[in-house]
């Protein structure tokens, strides 16, 4: 039995014992026997309050729905008490598993009904007087509590699937790039090897055959072996290292229109609309959604109308395949072609990606397959409710809304009261009502809500004078201390949260901050000096008016004296509040740190991996097909045609021997290179593989070489701007000029830290670089092209060292290829 079955069965005991201790226990102890049909109904209604709560989690609405019933029947007859834990403690629990368990729309309808069914069962019975309308503003604050934790719980629980499922996104991309580059490599070393040495072969071979009858075809042929071994050449550069600025492969979004493009060959009418998508599982998954959809309409709807649909948001990714009723006189060719397996193939692709996946006929009788898969901030994907069921959710509620007003519209005929006297319940609700409606919207507007707050503040003493109030003094204004410590907490929270990813540069102000007006400097300043005036504020007003409530009511205490109690009170509760917010931003940006850390750690491992499979594969070429290959060319130009189909022969069996070799083992951690410039379109790959969209520019004056410690440097400094993590869209740009390497950064706030820009300075101040900081968003980073003389002794070292593991992998292979040959 896990933790959860646990205290499904265990809390709605406690709370049976709880209205056991109320009552019947304290009847009992003072010495009142209730009678026995009293007993049996509190027993009736309490086995069925506790079988609805042991079932909450997987019927939430209904579990609700059967306690709050339940109680409102058992509270008419049973005397006062006998359901007042069950009526209050059993409801809020089940609002509160509504809240986790259900979408916010779904909890907040349950909340509000709850709450006018209760305020107008409560008119039928004996209208709303001070002690019950401050009970119903009791209750329903209880109620909203429940709620909100309940949607809190939530969503914490979905942010944490989120990370998860980041997470598990970025460690299959880690396994998935080495693979993925190798597979590149592969494939552009067979077409190499395919189109270009086959050719020279097959010509020359051609060309020494007929050499007597043609001797032109010689002259041709070594013309044809020298432009063609030059050809290969400048491919396997491109081949050893992309320009990160240019992608080699087609993008998902251009697969999709290709697999579109195929069908349409086989006269199948297909219209689509494709976003562009990222490298990944994502994309995997909706190619592979759509070429099954569509091969299942080639099979059973052969010359059916086509619609595929593939729309990239940054919390979903809809992939729709919707195709008409087969045309008239067509018949399914390929119906039996098929395993039967398809549909389970695309739930289990859309599973594997993350997401849902639904399929079914259309009202015109053709077929649609509609997938839900992860977005950019790859969350979980969950059901959304259509229209229909949200009316249906709406009617229901306000059915039950009206449902007290029945005995009220049938049975009551008299007549209601002519007094105009306002009471203090109504007062306390509508405050209570404003206060709630200003905490929707805390996250919008804070500074504006938590205003609105401190003024109702004072409306509260007001209420109690205007509505005659005789109950507990100090409870109306704890009851709107409340809602200003959840206000301050919630303040504190997003502050302790965001105060890592403060952006103010530690090297002296920007020209864009130079240039910043004074008195632009001085609204800027606002915001902070609301944050640190907003506690004394809020303890100054609340002391006024829990002063002004006890002075009102009549006191023999001094008003000095009542004064600092109110002002202690006030503080305790503010610091209790700003505390707890402050430790909750905190855990949150713990939490978010080790996210981007793991994922700083998974991507560098990754790239590491991938640019160890570039550089294995480059090693062999530079010692066998490069070699052999520059033999042709030189034998070409000298005219000697036998000599130059050997060495075509050699490097196609060199090329042919790489590419059996290519699968071989993975490279060992220790004779991993490091990656240069040349490794930053693995490095984008993987980041956008993980939601995130990066680009990658680099501009003509940047040349192919560089020096070893400055080529370094740069890709670790891009490397640890793009690991400080951010979800926003982010622009890596480098230029030379004037002898100076300069990256630009853009979008990457989190790259300003202090901790990072610690980093960044000491990585470019040990090559005379620097670093600035022209907007919140963008870093620069400067490299002078000659570093200093004990740079350019470590750089040959690495570079030396890197050399030598690569000469000796080339002499392993060139090795095993002699030994096969």
């Amino acid at each position: 039995m896990n933790r959860t079955d646990t205290e499904d069965r265990l809390l709605p005991v406690l709370l049976i014992c709880a209205q056991a201790v109320v009552w019947p226990g304290a009847a009992l102890v003072r010495g009142a026997v209730p009678p026995s049909s009293s007993l049996l109904l509190a027993a009736l209604v309490a086995g069925l309050v506790t079988a609805a709560l042991a079932l909450r989690r997987t019927r939430p609405v209904v579990a609700l729905l059967v306690v709050a019933a339940a109680c409102a029947a058992g509270a008419g007859p049973l005397p006062t008490g006998a359901m007042a834990v069950l009526g209050t403690a059993g409801v809020a629990l089940a609002l509160f598993t509504v809240a986790t368990e259900r979408d916010t729309f779904t909890a907040v309808l349950c909340l509000v009904t709850l709450a006018v069914w209760q305020l107008l069962y409560g008119l039928t019975l004996h209208g709303l007087s001070d002690r019950n309308g401050l009970d119903l503003v009791l209750t329903a604050l209880l109620y909203v509590v429940a709620c909100g934790a309940g949607l809190l719980v939530r969503r914490a629980r979905r942010a944490r699937r989120t990370a998860e499922h980041l997470l598990k996104r970025a460690e299959t991309e880690r396994h998935r790039l080495p693979a993925e580059e190798r597979r590149r490599m592969e494939r552009e070393l067979h077409d190499v090897s395919a189109h270009h040495l086959t050719a020279v072969v097959v010509t020359a071979g051609a060309a020494l055959g007929l050499r007597d009858r043609r001797p032109e075809m010689a002259d041709e042929a070594l013309e044809f072996a020298a432009e063609t071994g030059r050809e290969v050449t400048r491919a396997l550069g491109a081949v050893r290292a992309p320009a990160p600025s240019r992608e080699d492969l087609p993008s998902p979004g251009e697969r999709l229109r290709g697999l579109v493009a195929g069908f349409r060959r086989l006269d199948q009418v297909v219209d689509c609309e494709i976003d562009p998508l990222p490298d990944g599982t994502v994309a995997d998954a909706a190619y592979g959604i759509v070429r099954e959809a569509l091969t299942n309409v080639a099979r059973h709807a052969p010359g059916a109308q086509t619609r595929v649909l593939c729309r990239y948001g940054d919390t979903r990714t809809d992939v729709v395949v919707t195709s008409t009723a087969p045309r008239a006189g067509s018949a399914a060719l390929g119906a039996g072609l098929g395993g039967g397996r398809g549909q389970g193939f695309l739930r289990s692709r859309a599973r594997e990606a993350g997401g849902t996946l639904t399929s079914g006929p259309t009202a015109e009788g053709g077929w649609e397959v509609r997938a839900v898969l992860p977005g950019r901030t790859a969350a979980p994907v969950e059901r959304s409710a259509g229209w229909s069921y949200r009316l249906a959710q709406v009617t229901a509620a306000v059915g039950l809304c009206v449902q007290p007003l029945l005995p009220v519209l049938v049975v009551r005929t008299e007549t209601a009261s002519s007094s105009s006297h306002v009471s203090a319940g109504v007062l306390f609700a509508l405050l209570a009502a404003a206060q709630a409606v200003a905490l929707l919207w805390l996250r919008r507007a804070p500074r504006a809500a938590q205003g609105v707050l401190l003024g109702l503040a004072l409306l509260w003493p007001l209420a109690m004078a205007t509505g005659d109030y005789t109950g507990p003094v100090l409870l109306p204004p704890a009851l709107s201390m409340l809602a200003t410590c959840a206000a301050l907490a919630a303040d504190a929270a997003r502050t302790t949260a965001a105060a890592s990813d403060e952006t103010r540069p530690a090297a002296g102000p920007s020209p864009a901050e130079a240039r910043t007006p004074p008195f632009l400097k001085a609204l800027s300043v606002l915001p902070v000096a609301a944050v640190a005036v907003l506690p004394v504020a809020a303890v100054a007003v609340h002391t006024v008016a829990a002063t002004a409530a006890v002075l009102d009511r009549g006191t023999t205490i001094p008003v000095w004296a009542v004064a600092a109690s109110a002002t202690a009170g006030a503080s305790l509760a503010v610091g209790a509040a700003r505390q707890a917010g402050t430790l909750r931003g905190r855990r949150a940006r713990a939490a978010r740190g080790t996210q981007d850390e793991r994922l700083a750690t998974w991507t560098e491992e990754a790239v590491r991996d991938a640019w160890a499979e570039r550089r294995r594969i480059a090693a062999g070429l530079e010692t066998t097909v490069l070699a052999r290959t520059a033999g042709m060319v030189a034998e070409a130009e000298a005219g000697r045609l036998d000599t130059t189909a050997e060495r075509a022969r050699e490097a196609l069996a060199a090329m042919r021997a790489l590419l059996d070799t290519v699968r071989e083992g993975e490279t060992e951690p220790d004779l991993r290179p490091q990656p240069t410039l040349q490794a930053l379109d693995l490095l984008a790959h993987q980041s956008r593989a993980t939601g995130r969209d990066v680009e990658i520019r680099l501009t003509d004056r940047v040349p192919e070489r560089l020096p070893t410690a400055v080529d370094l440097a740069a890709y670790h400094a891009a490397e640890m701007v793009l690991a400080a993590g951010g979800d926003e869209p982010a622009m890596l740009e480098l230029d030379v000029d004037e002898g100076t390497l300069t990256l630009t950064a853009t979008g990457v706030p989190r790259a300003a830290r202090p901790v990072v820009r610690e980093r960044l300075v000491a990585r470019v101040a040990a090559l005379g670089g620097t670093l600035t900081t022209d907007a919140p968003d963008t870093i620069r980073l400067r490299l002078p092209l000659v570093p200093d003389q004990g740079d350019k002794e470590q750089g040959d070292k690495e570079q030396g060292a890197e050399e030598q593991g690569v000469k000796e992998r080339g002499h392993e292979n060139q090795g095993h290829e002699e030994g096969e040959r």
